[in-house]
Formats: structure tokens, sequence, C-alpha cells
């Protein structure tokens, strides 16, 4: 089992060692996406949503949810994290509208940030759809995936843009 770095020598789970890893800057961007029908968008725009600004209580959901990564995912470390940032962005899918939502974190450290940036878009994609369930239970969430990610000893990472799905082609 030696060559499995999550697993001791008697084949159990174990957190892997990071203490002698060099401490670097690192950064990691992951996206997700809510489907929603156009009465949920006009609500979501207009901030007239009976539970309040989806989006700045999302952005904090997704913020919170960043730094609970450790609490959630039971092998990775909980670190300090230098910056959480959660942005938005609107495209229209034929009678459809699609919140597109960026998690950017930072650290410096000896270990990645990926997990913490897909906890935070993932959660904030929840959110997304707590506060709006009551207008359309229907909402499509996802995918949800990491775009990029830089520093660290296996290097930057950057995804090839892949093209959209369209709402018909989802599984």
């Amino acid at each position: 089992m030696a060559e499995f770095t999550h697993f001791n020598e008697q084949g159990r789970a174990k957190m892997v060692d990071i203490s002698e890893k060099t401490h670097t800057v690192r950064s990691a961007a992951a996206q997700t996406s809510v489907l929603v029908n156009p009465e949920i968008y006009q609500n979501i725009t207009n901030q007239t949503m009976k539970k309040g600004d989806v989006l700045s209580v999302s952005q904090v959901a997704g913020i919170m949810a960043a730094k609970q990564t450790a609490s959630l995912i039971p092998m990775c470390h909980p670190i300090s994290l230098s910056a959480v940032d959660i942005s938005f962005s609107w495209e229209q899918k034929k009678e459809s509208f699609e919140l597109i939502i960026v998690a950017t974190v930072k650290t410096t450290g000896g270990t990645g940030v990926e997990m913490e940036a897909l906890t935070a878009a993932s959660v904030c994609a929840l959110t997304v759809y707590d506060m709006c369930k009551a207008l359309d239970k229907g909402m499509v969430i996802g995918p949800a995936f990491l775009k990029e990610k830089t520093g660290g000893k296996n290097g930057d990472y950057h995804r090839r843009m892949i093209p959209a799905m369209h709402m018909d082609e989802r599984p």
C-alpha cells in the first residue's frame, strides 16, 4: 500500500503528511451554474425574491463553505485561506437563464485549494436553489468543474474550453 498516498501500512485511510512540502502561493478557480426559469431570473435580478437578495446570501454561503471544506471532505487539510471571491454572470439559454458561478480561492501553504474552490461554487449554487425553490423545483445545478489552479509541485492547470451543453442535452 506504500504507493498510495492516502493509505497507511494497514491499508486504512490516512491524511497525507504535507509538513515537508514547500509553502507557495496557490490558487484555484471552480465553476458551476444554476439553470433557472425567466420568473426566477427576474426575481433574482430585481432583488424581489421573498427570502432576500439571492446573490448576496449565496455569495456569503460560498465563502463560508470554502472555510469549512476540511470539515466536509475527509482527507482535506484544514488550511488558512488568503482570499475567497465569488462572481456571477448570466447567459440566456433559449427560454431559460443560466447563472454562472465562479469561485476563486487563494492561500500560501503546502497544499492546494482546488477542493475549497469546488466546495464554494457548489454550496453557492445550492444556496441559490434553496432560496428559489418555492418558485420552481426544476432548476438544474451543474456541471461543477475546476477551471484552473496555480502553484504546487504539479504546476499550473488550465481547463481547455469545452462546448457548453444545452438544457436538452443535459442528463
